[in-house]
């Protein structure tokens, strides 16, 4: 039995709070089908298993205390404990991308990250607590970015409860691509920007020119 195997069968015993607990690791760095569970969730509600309102509740309250946590971790862990938890996530040069993007973009990266590109959420919580993003600007754009995640999944599971397995493979692979090409992006904007930047030893030759120059 797989994972995301055994995760559906205990949101289908335990209902909306099994949903909190995964939403709830999920958001930390643990690798959990979040969104799958969102759209089976959404399928349960349809068909009269579950209710609308506590899955939606408990499901945003899981992801949006999830967040906090790792965005404390960042926040007070400091960088031993990032590069720790930098494996988690997708390793170091992962978390420095997320950290340049996050440097750029500050609010919009975040709520991206919270349904657009959620496989970088966990990286994005990390990383603001890291660079010392303030808290409640960073909390009014993870509630805003997780209201939207968790009501489009239930609803698009609930509205196509009897396709769930092929709406999650058609948004799974659409935001993987989005996330893969904005990391392209990243890398190349770096390294694109170091080819630019002039060495130490052009800007030491050029104070030398300019002395001599001044001199002469």
């Amino acid at each position: 039995m797989s994972l995301s195997d055994y995760l559906l069968g205990m949101l289908g015993l335990y209902g909306p709070p099994a949903l909190f607990c995964v939403l709830l690791v999920g958001a930390i760095g643990v690798p959990t089908p979040g969104s799958l569970l969102l759209l089976v969730a959404g399928s349960f509600v349809e068909q009269g298993e579950m209710g609308l309102w506590p899955v939606l509740a408990l499901g945003f309250a899981g992801s949006v205390v999830g967040d906090q946590v790792g965005y404390a971790l960042g926040r007070w862990g400091g960088r031993r404990l990032s590069a720790r938890l930098s494996r988690w996530v997708g390793g170091e040069q992962r978390l420095r991308s997320a950290e340049d993007w996050l440097k750029r973009r500050q609010g919009g990266a975040i709520f991206l990250s919270r349904w657009l590109l959620s496989p970088l959420g966990s990286v994005v919580n990390i990383t603001a607590g890291l660079t010392g993003y303030p808290w409640p600007r960073f909390l009014l754009y993870d509630l805003l970015g997780e209201a939207l995640w968790v009501t489009l999944y239930v609803l698009l599971g609930r509205f196509f409860s009897d396709r769930v397995e092929e709406v999650s493979e058609m948004l799974g692979d659409f935001t993987w691509a989005f996330a893969g090409l904005l990391l392209a992006a990243l890398l190349g904007w770096s390294l694109l920007r170091n080819l630019r930047a002039p060495s130490a030893e052009e800007l030491k030759a050029g104070r030398g020119g300019a002395v001599a120059d001044e001199t002469s």
